[in-house]
């Protein structure tokens, strides 16, 4: 019998599909202010130079996933789209689990780069990112908007694969 209030500690990662857009809303919805819709997710999965993971606690059916990495890679760059763990699942190492599965695939794939923007102001994600490779590259102002209204800029990171 599992306590209500545990985590899981046990997760499987699985190639993302547009079966799973409904849940990577819902996930989405948890972080970002202005999150993006089933639709939104099903379009993007849609297109051949998109791809991604889902965490998925072991025993639990898909629709239960924990969090989510969708990637695009177009001539030899690729980029992060969006990633999200649910905040009752944080701290698990999840979002490194996610990344591998995305640089595993990237390398396979023979890219020589991988971009993302991140929150000037996310510093578990910042640290995170540092530790898989990645180094700033740049800065964009006011990119993220808040709920109420703030702004914060973001960070362009960068991590060769070659």
């Amino acid at each position: 019998m599992r306590l209500p209030f545990t985590r899981p500690r046990s997760f499987t990662i699985i190639r993302l599909t547009a079966r799973d857009a409904a849940v990577l809303e819902g996930l989405h919805r948890e972080d970002f202010s202005r999150p993006w819709s089933a639709a939104e997710f099903e379009g993007l999965i849609a297109q051949p130079t998109v791809f991604g993971y889902i965490a998925v606690p072991d025993g639990r059916p898909r629709h239960e996933a924990v969090g989510f990495v969708l990637a695009r890679l177009a001539a030899g760059e690729a980029e992060i789209l969006t990633v999200a763990v649910s905040r009752a699942c944080r701290r698990l190492g999840l979002g490194r689990r996610l990344m591998d599965a995305v640089l595993r695939d990237l390398h396979a794939q023979r890219a020589e780069a991988l971009f993302l923007e991140v929150d000037e102001t996310n510093a578990p994600a910042i640290a995170l990112y540092r530790r898989l490779g990645f180094a700033e590259v740049g800065r964009r102002e006011g990119y993220y908007q808040h709920a109420g209204g703030s702004r914060t800029g973001a960070l362009v990171m960068r991590r060769d694969l070659r």
